[in-house]
């Protein structure tokens, strides 16, 4: 068994897809119809065939409630790796991302905390 699909949720996804793609670097892999809303998927540009993140609406009032709290907690809904923190960090700064935690030594691993700027906070980790 492997992971395929994970999912965040997200209050716009026009906005997510072009935060994750043009931002992040993620790479599109799924844009279909389902009705009111689509399904969006992007994979890392490095893994094409690896495990695709979902760009799920926050529809539903349990999504926004679950979403809100997490952010208003400052937990981080996901964690991405990256290979230079310092650099990505510099890289997003320039791109006028707001970061909550500068890269920040924790035993063996940096991490990293920004707003993904669609209701979530998201953690980078370097290994």
């Amino acid at each position: 068994m492997k992971i395929i699909v994970t999912s965040i949720f997200v209050e716009d996804q026009d906005k997510a897809l072009a935060f994750y793609s043009e931002i992040l670097g993620f790479v599109k892999k799924h844009d279909v119809p389902t009705g009111e809303f689509r399904w969006i998927t992007l994979v890392s540009s490095e893994d094409q065939k690896g495990t695709e993140l979902l760009l799920e609406p926050n529809n539903h009032p349990a999504a926004k409630e679950y979403q809100k709290k997490l952010f208003a907690e400052g937990i981080p809904v996901t964690m991405f790796g990256v290979a230079d923190i310092h650099a990505e960090y510099k890289r997003l700064m320039e791109s006028g991302v707001k970061f909550t935690m500068e890269p920040t030594k924790m035993g063996e691993f940096t991490i990293a905390v920004f707003d993904d700027t669609c209701g979530n906070l998201i953690q980078i980790i370097q290994q």
